[in-house]
């Protein structure tokens, strides 16, 4: 059979095209495993935790005993008192240690036990085993809200610090979305205990695991032998992880609509076609459509959690640099769900697919009641001929809306919420055609680019508040310089300027070799 992306649980190397983490599970062994180490590889949703278990269990056996749990495979029913989680832990645990010594009262519940109990026989199963035995609990999220499992933590911590007189588990691995101390805080909300953990003994866990670019080449390079599409695989890879930062589930459901549904689409009937830039811009294209698990638990999680979602918002839409401290509670939780992270000592959206997906969400939330939008809406067909957006058309529309509709705001006003105008008017123009996205790089309270993706053809349109003439020629020049990067001739630039004396309208510049349309406001 030949092999396929896969997006849905863990990769299989023999049936799956994957990215290779043998060094990774070499680093996880010698720097945690192999020192004895408790710790816990939370991360946000389909970020390879379950594979990279498996693929640990796999890789420890020679050395370790490893005893591979699932902790959805425990009923709600069975948290309802310590009783019934002894039972229902023993049994998993016999059914994966391959050296007996798990009584049948334990494992099939025939008698009442405590966690007191189950430790102490669990102790002297460690004690006679022929290999230091590893214990991996994944899944550990379906034990929130759930009182029995912190005190099973508990029984971990007093154990792991008496491991020198009670023999115990060699290392402990428990992988989830939360981290062990957000459980606790489900239970007791209360500020006096929310950060008192039983889980204060483990080890933080800083093994990046996203996928590289020279991994993500090495994978597409097991693909190309087998399919010969003629791709430039290093130029693919880089492409891929612009787009997704090497977010796992991203990188493989790309690569999936690559090889399954890109090839179906009009222009693209050619496999050689398909594995290239615009191919790219396709898949994502279709990604941003769909209605996947990750996002939705990505709007559910803002939904919960509001400050977070202002946060992001004002990171997008207005270019606030947030300093980066993990003692913020928003910025915690964001990392935690792996929706942020640290970038140049600011808090930064953790890839550009996810900042597409939260502009839509965020422009769609608000179209409805948007003049902006409405204008957009109403003008859409004026800018497409014959396949090609007009840009120019775009800007010096937008121009004329713009004093229409908010000329009579004040400037505090305009700065903040500006550039969220022009995102609403462009959006139904290019939508469910091209994309657009918001430049990391450039992005700041005074400065932010919006590259357009249309039918293969990029717009790089810097949005920017007007700080007078010297700022202004600065900016030229570095639009001048973007564009080079971009290999584009020509570029737009987008002045919101609150100079009483300021000229409205749209003119042709010729910059450092560049041709710029600048539109002011």
């Amino acid at each position: 059979m030949r092999r396929y992306f896969n997006t849905e649980g863990a990769c299989r190397p023999d049936i799956h095209y994957m990215v290779r983490i043998d060094d990774r599970l070499e680093q996880i062994k010698r720097r945690y495993v192999d020192r004895g180490k408790y710790f816990l590889i939370n991360r946000g949703r389909q970020y390879g935790k379950t594979t990279t278990l498996k693929a640990l269990a796999e890789y420890l056996q020679t050395e370790y005993q490893v005893i591979s749990m699932d902790f959805q495979g425990i009923s709600t029913k069975e948290y309802a008192d310590e009783f019934t989680f002894v039972k229902a832990f023993m049994r998993m645990f016999a059914e994966t240690f391959e050296e007996g010594g798990v009584t049948a009262a334990f494992a099939n519940g025939t008698q009442q036990n405590t966690l007191g109990e189950m430790f102490y026989l669990l102790s002297e199963i460690c004690k006679t085993a022929s290999k230091p035995i590893v214990l991996m609990i994944d899944e550990v999220d379906s034990a929130s809200n759930n009182q029995v499992f912190i005190d099973f933590l508990a029984q971990l911590r007093r154990y792991y610090l008496n491991r020198e007189n009670q023999p115990t588990f060699h290392s402990v691995i428990l992988a989830g979305l939360y981290d062990i101390k957000n459980l606790k805080l489900k239970i007791r909300p209360d500020s006096e205990h929310q950060y008192n953990s039983p889980w204060n003994i483990a080890a933080e866990f800083k093994m990046d695991m996203n996928f590289s670019e020279k991994q993500i080449a090495a994978m597409l390079t097991e693909y190309e032998a087998d399919s010969q599409t003629g791709m430039d695989v290093d130029e693919m890879a880089a492409e891929i992880y612009q787009y997704t930062d090497g977010y796992p589930y991203l990188v493989s459901v790309i690569c999936k609509y690559l090889d399954e549904e890109v090839i179906d689409k009009k222009g693209f009937e050619h496999i050689g076609d398909v594995w290239t830039k615009q191919g790219i811009e396709e898949a994502v294209q279709i990604l941003l459509k769909e209605n996947v698990p990750l996002f939705n638990s990505m709007i559910k999680q803002l939904d919960l959690y509001r400050d977070l979602r202002e946060m992001i918002k004002d990171i997008l839409y207005q270019g606030k640099k947030i300093p980066y401290s993990p003692d913020i509670k928003s910025i915690n939780i964001g990392v935690m769900f792996g929706f942020l992270k640290e970038k140049d000592g600011h808090a930064a959206i953790v890839n550009r697919i996810f900042e597409m997906r939260l502009l839509n969400m965020f422009i769609a939330e608000e179209a409805s009641k948007s003049t902006a939008f409405q204008y957009g809406e109403r003008d859409r067909n004026q800018f497409i001929k014959d396949g090609h957006l007009k840009m120019d058309m775009v800007l010096k529309k937008f121009v004329e809306h713009f004093h229409d509709i908010y000329g009579d705001n004040d400037e505090k006003f305009i700065e903040a919420y500006g550039r969220k105008f022009f995102l609403l008017y462009l959006k139904p123009i290019i939508n469910g055609t091209g994309n657009y996205y918001l430049e990391a790089q450039t992005r700041d309270a005074k400065r932010t680019d919006v590259v357009v993706d249309y039918l293969g053809e990029q717009f790089i349109v810097e949005m920017k508040i007007w700080h007078g003439n010297e700022y202004n020629e600065r900016g030229e020049r570095q639009l001048a310089e973007y564009l080079d990067y971009f290999h584009q001739e020509k570029g737009y630039m987008l002045s919101f300027n609150f100079n009483q004396k300021k000229q409205i309208g749209v003119k042709e510049l010729r910059v450092e070799g560049k041709t710029i349309i600048e539109a002011v406001v």
